[in-house]
């Protein structure tokens, strides 16, 4: 059986980028003392969420790839052995951003990374301010510890992108997150988006027969507009198996550090007797090329 042991660190985001940084490598030793192989970290976990509004400011929080956080966060793939998912604000070049997950490879080498194809413009959530959509298209990254499908929050919602990865020969899904709710949600409302979050992930393992993760960021965090409400982020980081079926998941209240074992075999064992990719009518959706059927 060949196992891969993922470690995921759910974090609370400070202003203060030092401590930030200080977290997420802290949770990443703490991952890799319990085993981990590979550790994602959630999304753009060197600072707060600052799509929250546009402030032209906030684009001097972006740095370079290669740049200090690759170079300080591929120090300790190499100390420690393990293979690292960061989340960075990528400045590739003046007035052009992008949100990008870079995968650090064990000897401390960037094995690629991934920049956040579908961008977001809602409410709280103001991306299409700082982001511009990324260019790599959906290519699994080579590790040593497999072919990590690497895609970031917004687009975790895309089936499209999660059978992409799968049809390049992904053998594990990955997604850095930031999402949360509205502190004026209703328990309801706060049930249904949950749910609804966790659900389609669940649905994206279980259409492309491979094991998924996903690290989502926790805790509240203050709009710099006072008059806002901000935002409680709510964590609920998973790990499910190529069934769906969950394999560890975090709670709601505050940072967590989890590991789990994948089954990397199963991928294969589940699409011998769920053979989706078998029986796709590739001849038939010409359409899914239209913006929408008139």
């Amino acid at each position: 059986m060949k196992t891969l042991k993922v470690g995921m660190v759910q974090q609370s985001c400070t202003a203060d980028r030092e401590a930030n940084i200080a977290g997420s490598m802290a949770g990443i030793r703490e991952a890799a003392a319990r085993g981990a192989q590979l550790v994602v970290l959630q999304e753009l976990h060197a600072s707060l969420y600052f799509c929250q509004s546009e402030d032209t400011r906030c684009f001097d929080l972006a740095e370079p790839i290669p740049g200090p956080a690759t170079e300080r966060f591929g120090a300790l793939a190499r100390e420690l052995g393990v293979v690292i998912v960061t989340s960075l604000f990528e400045r590739r070049g003046p007035g052009l951003y992008h949100n990008t997950a870079v995968v650090l490879e064990k000897d401390g080498s960037i094995a690629g990374r991934h920049r956040k194809m579908h961008i977001p413009d809602d409410p709280a959530y103001y991306e299409k301010f700082y982001f511009t959509p990324g260019d790599l298209g959906f290519e699994p990254i080579a590790t040593s510890v497999g072919k990590l499908g690497v895609l970031v929050c917004w687009d975790q919602w895309y089936p499209e992108a999660a059978r992409l990865m799968a049809l390049a020969g992904a053998d594990v899904l990955v997604y850095p997150t930031a999402i949360g709710w509205d502190p004026n949600d209703t328990g309801e409302e706060r049930e249904r988006q949950l749910d609804a979050w966790i659900t389609v992930q669940r649905g994206h393992a279980i259409a492309n027969g491979l094991p998924l993760v996903s690290v989502n960021r926790v805790g509240f965090e203050p709009a710099p507009n006072a008059a806002e409400s901000g935002q409680c982020f709510w964590g609920n980081s998973f790990v499910a198996g190529p069934q769906g079926e969950m394999l560890a998941r975090g709670g709601s209240a505050g940072e967590e550090v989890l590991v789990a074992e994948l089954d990397l075999e199963r991928s294969e064992n589940v699409r011998r007797i769920w053979p989706f990719l078998r029986d796709r009518r590739i001849d038939a959706y010409q359409d899914l090329l239209k913006r929408y059927r008139d």
